[in-house]
């Protein structure tokens, strides 16, 4: 298969929603001859708004629900739709009671009850506490004392309805940008993030299943250690797993983790992937990630027990980083095509060589940048020498503009997925970058304008795709999602 698609999070929409602009941006991709629309992590997000730090790793977030179809249901007065967010969901859920369409909110609840039931309490605790983390909660709240559990589930049972209602929202809005997509042949690509935030409805719920102290806070978090681009390494923070307690259940989170994943997308980027074989444990009262140690990952045992349960396992390995010969086995054994990142391949990078396109595998899939690299405009203005600039044009060797030149270079490689930021198409500098690792704050705000994307681009990348036979043919139906990079 020799395929292309856009990376672009749900929030850069220019509603930042899950209404028309999505559905206007499938049409995009199909008109484009794209067969592929990766988002990041689509879960609600917490301190910081990174989607990598969700307060659930099921749930999905109430900041995408569509504000038109609620209007269109006759659920929210065009007035509402103007006031703050919560507002507004609150006004649509009392109109939705109003109508007694309840049968509709139970039947969701019975089906996604297994996460459901305890992400609704946590996030009405939650609200109820100012939204402090659930390690500052009163004791039995913080440790589910079952007497407390349920005074609480009693007292804030109006809570916990308005958070299944944003939930079931939320659903609706998903399976019909679904139907879009299957319409349109369009294939999703979600985020798996390996590790999940502290402050989550999962750590809350499932304390057993990671390092904690008896006070809920973490023993050890996760990071990465020094290297070439950080003295001190990274200390992200998140609580680590309890491995062998997971193993003796069979991994039944991750399984059930993974099977919600595979629900909404056809496909997932396995965020990390490194750590599945090993991962950097720093003790949590460090303040950097010098004092770490390596440790060994689940490994293969735990993929073939996924795989047992799920079937074959639709999944991009994201092995940057530190890449041990363990890692590439690992990837290589169940068919997880690996991860190129263009932007990488001229600069100091000791992978450098391997990010370059004539050395690419088949089973890789490829980018010119990520959410986490500047935008390629914004990348090539402020290159840190100019050896890399020079570098860069003398193996493009191309008189097209930068951001052309390199998406160019990815549809010529043998990679068997190649996947653009909007903003790499769009020839956006700087001030359209998504996140930078290491600022906590100002990240993920980005939007795309009105009307950004015209036929023109359309003509061009789907010119493109036919170029490099990356173009979908008319009869070839696309293949189930556990087929997709076989």
């Amino acid at each position: 298969m020799r395929a292309c698609g856009l990376l672009l999070h749900p929030t850069s929409l220019p509603t930042g929603e899950l209404g028309a602009a999505a559905h206007r941006f499938v049409d995009f991709l199909g008109a484009a001859g794209q067969r592929f629309w990766q988002m990041l992590p689509v879960g609600p997000t917490g301190y910081g708004d990174s989607p990598y730090s969700a307060l659930s790793a099921f749930a999905g977030n109430p900041a995408l629900v569509s504000r038109d179809r609620l209007v269109e249901e006759g659920l929210l007065p065009d007035e509402a739709a103007k006031a703050p967010r919560q507002a507004w969901l609150r006004v649509a859920h009392e109109r939705f009671r109003l109508r007694g369409r309840r049968a509709e909110l139970t039947s969701f609840c019975e089906s996604e009850h297994d996460w459901l039931e305890d992400y609704a309490l946590y996030q009405a605790i939650k609200r109820a506490h100012g939204e402090v983390q659930w390690t500052r909660w009163p004791a039995l709240l913080r440790d589910r004392n079952p007497h407390a559990i349920a005074s609480a589930r009693k007292e804030l049972a109006d809570e916990i309805e308005q958070v299944r209602f944003e939930q079931y929202r939320f659903h609706l809005d998903w399976q019909e940008l679904r139907r879009t997509c299957a319409a349109a042949r369009v294939r999703l690509i979600g985020d798996v993030p390996i590790f999940v935030a502290h402050d989550s409805a999962d750590v809350w719920t499932h304390r057993e299943l990671f390092r904690l102290h008896d006070d809920g806070e973490p023993e050890v978090v996760a990071g990465v250690p020094p290297d070439y681009f950080s003295t001190t390494g990274q200390r992200w923070g998140n609580p680590l797993y309890r491995w062998r307690r997971m193993r003796r259940d069979g991994y039944a989170w991750w399984v059930a983790r993974f099977r919600a994943a595979l629900t909404r997308f056809d496909a997932v980027r396995l965020d990390h992937f490194i750590g599945f074989a090993r991962y950097w444990e720093i003790p949590a009262d460090e303040p950097t990630a010098v004092r770490g140690r390596w440790m060994k990952g689940p490994g293969a045992h735990f993929f073939g027990v996924v795989r047992n349960a799920l079937g074959e396992l639709p999944f991009i390995a994201e092995d940057l980083g530190a890449v041990t010969p363990a890692v590439t086995r690992l990837r290589r054994r169940f068919h997880f095509p690996g991860t190129r990142i263009l932007q990488f391949a001229f600069g100091t990078d000791p992978q450098a060589t391997l990010f370059k396109p004539h050395n690419y595998e088949h089973a890789v899939v490829a980018y010119t940048g990520t959410h986490d690299n500047d935008t390629t405009v914004g990348w090539f203005r402020n290159s840190s020498t100019n050896s890399e600039r020079r570098a860069a044009l003398h193996y493009l060797a191309s008189q097209e503009e930068i951001h052309w030149a390199m998406i160019r270079a990815v549809y010529q490689s043998v990679a068997e997925l190649v996947v653009v930021p909007v903003q790499d198409i769009l020839g956006l500098g700087s001030e359209a970058r998504m996140n930078r690792p290491g600022v906590p704050l100002g990240n993920w705000t980005w939007r795309m304008a009105e009307g950004a994307l015209t036929p023109d681009l359309a003509d061009r990348l789907r010119a493109l795709s036919a170029t490099y036979e990356r173009l979908p043919t008319a009869p070839e139906p696309l293949p189930a999602h556990a087929e997709l990079f076989s």
